[in-house]
């Protein structure tokens, strides 16, 4: 009798409800923070998280939580943990489920969902979370067997962290989070029909290495491949034995040193002019980890229009989809690389090329006119790059200052740039920093926000202040949607139709009321006064830089035309001194 009665308590051990199930599993998968906000559907869940120790960010808004997640994730590697309820809190992260797929960013999502037994009859915050993140995720579940929830958060930490990561969403019917089940989480995940190819065929490794060797003008394009498979070390050793110049995709900034001899710096709309002439007259294309996006190609006609093209990715997808590609390489772009320097292919003779390459660049590099009276945008960066030693995790929202940050802060170090790219998603920026600062405690991390994606969450700086985190905001404040102002300037004949925002808040005031030092500067000696300031203080701050309202990013690829037609190019001897 004894004995079965201590059968009987160590069973009941295994049984807990749905709530409870998930808050293990999150342990069971060394989860460090969740970003969250709660709601009917979602309470039982936060009723077991009050005393479960996992450390939880309120966030002021669920878009504010998944960036917040984004940024987590882009900066540690490892899946940002995301909860909104049910209805309008599932429907307020479809930006950022959206922007985390086109990214290729681990995110695992939980949404809370009507009871099972209302589901489909309209009830009070119910929304089809299936049907509308069913594009926008790399895989998503509804649970409807609470013995089956253990199992479903384990996949989805598979599925969101392996091949091409991606957001994963899991919505619980709020009666699954109160019933309850049995527990197991030591099964092992088996998906017959997910078996992402991690290792390279050896035989197009053999054909890319022979490729190099007859190549005259080779040149390597690195995207956010390279990041998330953690490569950098063996882009840089690969290169360095092929001796192949290379360029960046706008988010595979700092994957290749910005300071290396063989960089030639960021391709595409935006792209330098070596870069982007590289791209053109190459005679050997090889892609490692980008997906030929079209703000890099510019028309597809012009593209690498003599180059024997090479793809390496862990996404077969995207082999092929928009460039035709001679040599497809399915692969992990580490281990794809290790094999490549593991073969020891005989280097081209280059010498010709790389005189033409660093000739561009010393020819036409980025410029800007200085202007002490005003603050240039391009000059900002730089004081920015120099107080922080190159060493900060940049973030920023999308526009023109997202540019000038990507051309004018040098990335010499892997994870530390921070953006969106593929959905190019205003807001982003400011609670990206807030989880990109909790995934690494002891960096300086630096918000660059324009004066309008900044009003788009600008609330999230409350949780900066709670949190005391010391992110350093600095609004690049042109007062204007200053791309979209651009665009019309360019394109639509100077009508600014409802992009300059001349009627903004005080911004040093709103940083006082959310209890944080404020600045603002209007001159060039003002900025790097208040940045020494900024800099000093142990804790957050919010700058206000009024820039020249009226700058725009150069160079330039209009749309429609090849990449080797830019515009705002000069050579070196016509700039102004």
């Amino acid at each position: 009798m004894s004995r079965m009665k201590v059968e009987e308590r160590t069973c009941e051990k295994t049984k807990m409800s749905g709530a409870l199930m998930l808050i293990e599993a999150l342990k069971s998968e060394k989860v460090e923070v969740i970003f969250g906000y709660p709601g009917g559907a979602v309470l039982p869940l936060y009723d077991k998280l009050y005393q479960s120790g996992v450390f939880h960010v309120l966030t002021r808004h669920e878009q504010g939580a998944i960036h917040a997640a984004e940024g987590y994730a882009r900066i540690s590697g490892k899946p940002g943990v995301v909860i909104a309820t049910s209805g309008p809190g599932a429907t307020n992260i479809v930006t950022g489920l959206t922007d985390a797929m086109m990214d290729s960013l681990p995110l695992v999502v939980f949404t809370g969902q009507v009871a099972t037994s209302v589901i489909g009859s309209d009830a009070f915050q119910e929304a089809d979370v299936l049907g509308i993140t069913m594009p926008i995720t790399k895989y998503n579940y509804q649970v409807r067997n609470i013995n089956e929830l253990p199992k479903i958060i384990k996949e989805a930490f598979h599925i969101a962290t392996t091949g091409r990561p991606g957001p994963v969403l899991i919505d619980i019917p709020k009666n699954i989070t109160t019933a309850e089940g049995e527990f197991d989480y030591e099964q092992e995940v088996h998906l017959p029909g997910y078996q992402p190819t991690i290792q390279p065929n050896h035989l197009q490794i053999r054909r890319l290495v022979e490729a190099v060797s007859q190549s005259k003008k080779p040149v390597i394009l690195a995207g956010a491949g390279v990041l998330h498979a953690n490569a950098s070390n063996e882009l840089r050793e690969y290169a360095e034995q092929q001796n192949i110049p290379v360029v960046h995709t706008l988010l595979g900034l700092g994957g290749f040193p910005a300071d290396h001899p063989l960089f030639l710096g960021m391709a595409g709309m935006h792209g330098t002019y070596a870069a982007n002439m590289a791209l053109y007259e190459c005679d050997l294309l090889i892609n490692i980890g980008a997906r030929f996006d079209d703000r890099v190609t510019g028309n597809l006609k012009y593209f690498a229009p003599k180059a024997t093209v090479a793809h390496i990715d862990i996404d077969p997808a995207e082999i092929g989809k928009n460039v035709p590609t001679k040599i497809p390489i399915v692969s992990d772009a580490k281990a794809a690389l290790k094999e490549l320097i593991h073969q020891q292919g005989k280097p081209a003779d280059i010498t010709a090329w790389m005189a033409q390459l660093n000739e561009w660049k010393r020819r036409f590099p980025l410029y800007y006119e200085d202007d002490a009276q005003t603050i240039k945008p391009q000059k900002l960066i730089e004081m920015i790059y120099e107080l922080t030693n190159g060493d900060a995790i940049i973030t920023t929202d999308v526009g023109q200052h997202q540019m000038w940050a990507a051309q004018y802060y040098k990335f010499n170090k892997p994870h530390r740039w921070v953006t969106s790219g593929g959905l190019g998603t205003m807001g982003f920026g400011l609670p990206a920093a807030i989880g990109a600062q909790l995934a690494d405690r002891n960096a300086t991390v630096v918000s660059i926000v324009g004066d309008g994606g900044f009003q788009m969450t600008f609330q999230e700086l409350a949780v900066i202040q709670e949190l005391r985190l010391p992110i350093k905001v600095v609004i690049v404040n042109n007062q204007a949607l200053g791309m979209v102002r651009q665009w019309q300037e360019l394109f639509y004949e100077k009508r600014y139709s409802h992009s300059l925002i001349p009627t903004q808040p005080d911004f040093v005031k709103l940083a006082e009321a959310y209890n944080m030092p404020g600045f603002r500067a209007k001159t060039e000696a003002e900025a790097m006064e208040v940045l020494k300031k900024a800099f000093a203080i142990d804790g957050p701050v919010l700058l206000d830089f009024h820039v020249k309202a009226d700058e725009n990013v150069y160079p330039m690829v209009a749309p429609g035309k090849g990449i080797h037609e830019m515009v705002g190019v000069k050579p070196c001897g016509e700039l102004s001194q």
